[in-house]
């Protein structure tokens, strides 16, 4: 199973000291909490994307471009990459110069966000927000499996003879994890392809989270990718860990009540009864995080949110190493104590490969 850690980016005065981190200095920060997950021990950081304040991630392949010349055996992902607001043409060259970048360490999960205006700043139309999402997949899809392309949609002026450079690694696309929250639509356009689901699972309910995988699992089985307990599900999740729970709460609770998505709503006590944020000790975060295989089934990706609501990153740091030193060793023997051998671990571009070649194997034979 797969362990790690998700941005979405945002600046956010630090309600503590009032201090506001300049974009720069977010940027240099992102750098140094990814290169300090792998140091920690975590699998993956994934990235996400946004164009307007009061986020910095506009070009999340720059970013990790930047973060792979640093790190040797880090999972680059993103959280998520706009597959609506996009030209699918672009993701594919952009994510395929990443893996060889990379030397294949490169995944990404595809969304629609959850910015309203960002449609019309990239010339689209919000209401067309699903059927642009399964059209530039469709397309994207193709343009990573044939060399040459002949394509005509809706959405985009059609493609005739199209090659996208560079061709990926190996001849391997980048695995795609399809991320929502909300959307059944999404769930399905992601067993059809036999690719990912990943379920954001921070401010929703766990019946909610419950049906949606339930939904992606099910057809994923129709579709004739395996069993539905073999499809390939992650998480999102956030947490604040001190060894002592009263504690962990105490120096959150003006972060959490400040935060820009969920400040100033519900009570932290509420939030993390209804939801799967959890605020104590590192070992309250080990039982909570097993638990989420009671109603998701096996799965492959367990990323937690560290650094947002203004959080200073000597704190965020000091996060991290409490997930890679007390936390994440334990859940990966406890889950894979768990976890049927039928199970798949995660795709990696290694495990693409090698599959592929057996599969030629066994043609040939």
């Amino acid at each position: 199973m797969q362990f790690g850690i998700f941005s979405v980016s945002d600046i956010t005065t630090d309600p503590t000291t009032g201090r506001t981190p300049t974009e720069a200095q977010r940027i240099k920060d992102i750098v140094t909490i990814a290169k300090h997950a792998e140091q920690a021990g975590l699998d993956v950081f994934a990235l996400g994307e946004h164009h307007n304040e009061p986020f910095f991630s506009s070009s999340p392949t720059t970013t990790l471009a930047y973060i792979a010349a640093q790190t040797t055996t880090l999972q680059l992902s993103t959280a998520t990459t706009l597959i609506t607001t996009n030209d699918p043409v672009k993701i594919a060259e952009d994510f395929a110069m990443l893996q060889h970048l990379a030397d294949g360490r490169v995944d990404l999960m595809l969304g629609r966000g959850n910015t309203g205006p960002v449609y019309p700043w990239f010339g689209k139309d919000i209401r067309a927000g699903i059927p642009l999402a399964l059209e530039n997949y469709g397309l994207l899809h193709k343009l990573w499996r044939e060399h040459v392309v002949d394509w005509e949609g809706k959405f985009r002026t059609p493609l005739q003879s199209f090659t996208s450079t560079p061709r990926p690694l190996d001849d391997v696309p980048p695995f795609v994890w399809h991320g929502s929250i909300r959307s059944p639509q999404i769930a399905e356009q992601a067993a059809y392809y036999g690719d990912g689901f990943f379920a954001n699972h921070i401010f929703w309910p766990a019946s909610h989270t419950e049906r949606m995988v339930g939904l992606y699992r099910q057809r994923f089985e129709h579709y004739g990718h395996g069993s539905a307990d073999q499809a390939i599900v992650g998480l999102g999740g956030q947490v604040f860990m001190r060894r002592n729970s009263q504690d962990a709460v105490k120096e959150f609770r003006p972060y959490f009540d400040n935060a820009p998505v969920y400040g100033h709503g519900p009570s932290l006590e509420d939030f993390t009864r209804e939801t799967p944020l959890t605020v104590g000790s590192p070992q309250q975060v080990i039982d909570r995080t097993l638990g989420f295989r009671e109603y998701v089934g096996d799965y492959q990706r367990q990323l937690w949110l560290m650094d947002h609501a203004g959080l200073p990153l000597k704190t965020v740091l000091e996060q991290l190493d409490i997930l890679g030193e007390e936390v994440v060793p334990v859940l990966r023997k406890e889950f894979a104590s768990l976890k049927p051998a039928h199970v798949p671990d995660a795709p990696t571009h290694a495990s693409l490969l090698a599959a592929r070649s057996e599969k030629k194997e066994e043609v040939q034979a």
